[in-house]
């Protein structure tokens, strides 16, 4: 009878890690397109709270010029990632706050803010990211 207790007072952390790892992929697949220089492909997969707040144009004027100077990515590395269903401006739903350690070409120790959230249709989109 301990055993499927033990399980059971378990499995909410094993979602919770689960859903992170998740949103860590799929912003890490976002921040290709956006390393590779794809701007207008990157909006396209983001969140729809992300489309809402920039249009594709002015999202591309607003981040080549940040990006371009900063070079090729050199390393990158998860700092961290708290999963969160609520954020300060931004409708309820399932976030993951995460930040990464990243050496540019020209920028060396960056941090960089990536926030998914999970869509209705149950993917992790990139809803946020800062540069700093």
């Amino acid at each position: 009878m301990l055993a499927p207790l033990v399980c059971i007072s378990l499995s909410p952390l094993a979602v919770a890690d689960d859903k992170t790892d998740q949103a860590v992929a799929a912003a890490k697949r976002w921040l290709g397109l956006v390393d590779s220089r794809q701007y207008r492909e990157s909006w396209e997969e983001a969140a729809p709270f992300f489309k809402e707040k920039v249009n594709e144009e002015d999202w591309v004027k607003m981040v080549a010029p940040v990006r371009n100077p900063l070079g090729d990515v050199q390393t990158r590395d998860l700092i961290g990632a708290q999963y969160t269903t609520s954020l300060p401006g931004a409708p309820p739903g399932e976030y993951v706050v995460m930040q990464f350690r990243t050496s540019f070409q020209n920028k060396p120790g960056a941090i960089e803010t990536v926030t998914p959230m999970k869509d209705d249709k149950g993917a992790w989109r990139v809803s946020g990211y800062y540069i700093k």
